[in-house]
Parts: C-alpha cells; structure tokens; sequence
C-alpha cells in the first residue's frame, strides 16, 4: 500500500511540475510575441482580453487594421506545429470575443486573425508570425 500510495505522490508531483511549466512557457511565449509585434510596428492595446469563455491573448493594431493574435508556444515540435493546436471552437470564440471589442468600443476598422507560433529550439525561441490565419465569415 506504501509503494502505490508513494508512486500516486511522485506521479501527482511530476504532473503538477509539467503543469507549471507549461504555463511558464506559455506566458514567455505571449511575452516574446508582444515583443516581436512592437519590434514590427504593431501597437498593443490588449492583452488576454476576456468576453464570456474567449480569450484574445493580444490585441495590437498596425494601420488601420485591428489584429487579433493567438499565440502558441511549444517546447517542442514532435508532435504537431505550434499553429496546429487552433481549433475550430477556439477560432469561433476568437471571433466571438474580437466582435464584441468591435462593437463595445465603437471601432470602425478591418479585422484581422493572426497566429503566432512560438517553438523552443534548444537554448533559442524560433518565432512564426502566420498573417490572416483564418478568415472569419
């Protein structure tokens, strides 16, 4: 019963460490990308903007163009490309959300969906900026 409930432990301990760090590199991740837009001439007007169950994780404009960003970081591409875990649910709550910012704050600009993929390459981040990633019609 000891070695069981010992194991359970270890095994609890080892998720909640994963866990963790996978928040940690997630928030690097949406860091690097808030980085990378302004170094690209994008102003920041949000980040992890919330409406009902969506969340934006940044919203920036360039131009007269508002631009919702996802950002998707991975430790490692072994198992899909970054931009490969944006779902269709989640694409439909981003759009959501993004025309719900529209409206409660009076804009009138073109919309734009972005995708940053962010992926660890040994000590280094190689980052993907995918322009209109999807269309929202």
């Amino acid at each position: 019963m000891y070695e069981v409930r010992s194991y359970f432990l270890h095994r609890t301990s080892n998720i909640i460490n994963q866990m963790a760090e996978h928040n940690e590199l997630g928030k690097l991740g949406e860091e690097l990308a808030v980085d990378f837009l302004q170094k690209n001439g994008y102003e920041i007007l949000e980040t992890n903007w919330v409406f009902q169950k969506a969340e934006i994780d940044i919203i920036a404009q360039k131009d007269n163009i508002l631009v919702a960003v996802e950002v998707k970081t991975r430790s490692s591409i072994d198992f899909g490309l970054p931009q490969d875990f944006v779902k269709p649910k989640k694409i439909q709550l981003l759009v959501k959300a993004i025309n719900e910012y529209v409206v409660s704050n009076d804009l009138d600009v073109e919309v734009q969906f972005d995708i940053i993929a962010i992926n660890k390459e040994e000590k280094d981040f190689n980052i993907e900026h995918i322009k209109n990633a999807f269309f929202h019609f």
